[in-house]
């Protein structure tokens, strides 16, 4: 890819601010867990894998002030940093994944010195990065099959390289496509509020050479009657043991409507996206936005004062509706109790 989301520089973390695209492409430097919070909160980053990064990276920033504390205080300035950052957004699964892998790791050197601790706790976050950079170009292998010359996909938010530490989920087949020679076009749809899929999923496409057409959310099934739609393939933020994913709202619209007009549905998230500890989507947490996010979208009133507003970030898309789910261990099908759990046996 031409730009690189997420990384080490030195000792800070250098991040694109994804809510100044796509009209400028502008990069963070953070060296304090609030500043990391905040991108998290915010939508400086976003897409649960990239947020799972980002949280094992705040976790070193956190912790890099206290180094000089005894080891009880330092242990539970960890477990303070890991709740703080726990508490930005409540959907996404690699987050959570995330920072119980990084307190993981750090109880299992709690005989090290401080400093020591820290310095294997970066070379974690960094472990975690190359990892999903790995796991993304396996999901781009996976799914390019899926994808032949001619055919016109459909997406929805953005699960790209903008996601991820490289690639994404959902285009990563895309990418694989493209470098292949393959010839296809996309429909992106805009994702209200916040317009993820017009400000980050087509410019990333565009930056990449691909064909991309941006379609408001409405229009959507208007396009899956008249284009020919062939395959629709969108990411996760959280994937329970039935299958059930939530991912941005409108998801479920979409599958709903694939359903209708009989268009393969394809979900493409990591492994550390499924969440075991939650059977069914209806127990999925989902978070609700401000509701300046639709009111006061980018800042000009849209809608009446005091008009009242319900926002939820994410819905949550039956497994029924869904034809496989591509992991970095292979695509997933039904039933997926049974396949969700021999995958992660797997691992």
């Amino acid at each position: 890819m031409a730009f690189r989301t997420i990384e080490w520089a030195g000792d800070k973390v250098r991040m694109i601010d994804q809510t100044r695209l796509p009209l400028e492409l502008k990069y963070l430097e953070l060296d304090r867990v609030e500043e990391m919070a905040h991108a998290i909160r915010t939508l400086q980053v976003r897409g649960a894998p990239a947020i799972g990064v980002a949280a094992a990276m705040g976790f070193v920033l956190g912790l890099r002030p206290h180094i000089g504390l005894g080891r009880e205080a330092f242990f539970l300035k960890a477990r303070e940093v890991k709740e703080f950052l726990a508490s930005t957004r409540p959907t996404a699964v690699n987050l959570f994944w995330a920072l119980e892998r990084m307190e993981r790791v750090a109880l299992a050197h709690r005989d090290r010195e401080n400093a020591e601790i820290l310095k294997i706790l970066k070379e974690e976050s960094q472990a975690i990065l190359d990892e999903d950079r790995r796991m993304c170009r396996r999901i781009g292998e996976l799914t390019e099959p899926l994808i032949h010359n001619g055919d016109i996909l459909m997406t929805h938010c953005n699960a790209g390289a903008l996601a991820t530490s490289e690639y994404g989920t959902a285009l990563a087949g895309m990418y694989v496509a493209a470098e292949r020679g393959k010839r296809f076009r996309v429909f992106s749809c805009e994702t209200r509020p916040l317009l993820q899929g017009s400000r980050l999923t087509s410019w990333e496409l565009m930056q990449a050479g691909i064909d991309v057409t941006l379609i408001c959310d409405s229009m959507a099934g208007h396009v899956m009657k008249t284009k020919g739609i062939d395959m629709i393939i969108v990411g996760a933020d959280r994937i329970v043991r039935n299958g059930d994913t939530a991912n941005k709202i409108g998801t479920y619209s979409l599958a709903i409507l694939a359903e209708k007009h009989g268009i393969p549905f394809y979900v493409a998230a990591p492994m550390s996206t499924i969440d075991p500890s939650i059977e069914k989507g209806e127990d999925i947490p989902i978070e609700e936005r401000d509701p300046r996010e639709v009111t006061e979208g980018f800042g000009k009133r849209l809608a009446p004062e005091s008009v009242k507003v319900f926002s939820p970030a994410f819905d949550v898309t039956p497994s029924a509706l869904i034809r496989g789910i591509v992991t970095d261990r292979g695509i997933l099908g039904p039933p997926y109790e049974r396949s969700i759990a021999e995958a992660l046996r797997g691992g």
